[in-house]
């Protein structure tokens, strides 16, 4: 089965357009926000929505994300609250969705609750970042089973060899991170990521999204002229947290995430 995902690749291939995957942490600055935050990404003209199921040992995340995440715990972002999310943004957007997450919040309740449950109410990818593939043979069954992508995720430290084996295991398309070190905003993309994209779509027929550091229109255009989409995070977290909490503060930074929209869209 198809999900939402792999359509909308499937669709942006066929149209000749590249990808924009925005990330936003589930929860924060609180639940209601959030799903208005998600719904103003849609009419922005987001391909993909990227939440993150916010945990309190973020690792790989940058300052930003990390306080939206602890805003989040805030919140009472819990994982029924974050699947209560998903279902609301359902009732108004068939948009795709997938989730950033961590083992433990979904191993907590067990995993495949946790998945049953997060695909009954309307996801369609998880990129788990703990879970190497070697430790994940059980749970990659799952996400099958519930019809749920597995986002694979190629980071700089990545040899061929082990590449290979990372995107063979992956589905919907394949998360490339352009530099090492936790996520945040960087001025210019790095110079190592256009050979990483290269490196991974050597073994791979799915789509290549360039994530990590991306800020602005000009880093947003260079990275889709490498890869078949871009996901922007920190960035888009920092400018809703900033704005007013208002429709109109929402709306606001929406019309500045269409400006690197529009830039993605307009490679050829």
């Amino acid at each position: 089965m198809k999900t939402r995902i792999d359509k909308k690749f499937a669709e942006l291939k066929k149209a000749g357009k590249k990808g924009f995957i925005a990330y936003i942490t589930a929860g924060d600055p609180t639940i209601d926000d959030s799903i208005e935050i998600a719904l103003e990404l849609d009419r922005a003209g987001v391909d993909v929505i990227e939440l993150g199921i916010p945990f309190s040992d973020p690792l790989a995340d940058g300052p930003v994300n990390q306080a939206a995440a602890m805003r989040a715990l805030e919140a009472g972002a819990t994982l029924p609250r974050i699947i209560e999310i998903i279902r609301r943004i359902r009732e108004h957007s068939q948009i795709p969705l997938m989730c950033y997450t961590y083992t433990n919040p979904l191993a907590a309740p067990g995993f495949e609750k946790s998945v049953s449950e997060l695909a009954a109410a309307g996801l369609d990818g998880l990129l788990i970042l703990d879970l190497p593939f070697e430790e994940s043979r059980g749970e990659l069954e799952i996400l099958k089973k519930y019809s749920v992508n597995n986002i694979a995720l190629v980071t700089p430290t990545s040899p061929d060899k082990r590449i290979k084996k990372i995107v063979r295991h992956g589905s919907g398309f394949v998360y490339v991170v352009s530099r090492e070190g936790v996520t945040g905003m960087q001025q210019q993309l790095s110079v190592g990521a256009n050979d990483l994209v290269a490196r991974t779509r050597a073994h791979t027929k799915l789509p290549i999204a360039l994530g990590f550091g991306i800020s602005s229109p000009e880093t947003a255009r260079a990275a889709a002229q490498a890869s078949d989409g871009v996901v922007v995070g920190s960035a888009i977290v920092d400018r809703f947290w900033k704005a007013p909490h208002t429709p109109e503060g929402r709306r606001e930074v929406g019309e500045w995430v269409a400006t690197m929209v529009r830039a993605v869209k307009e490679i050829p």
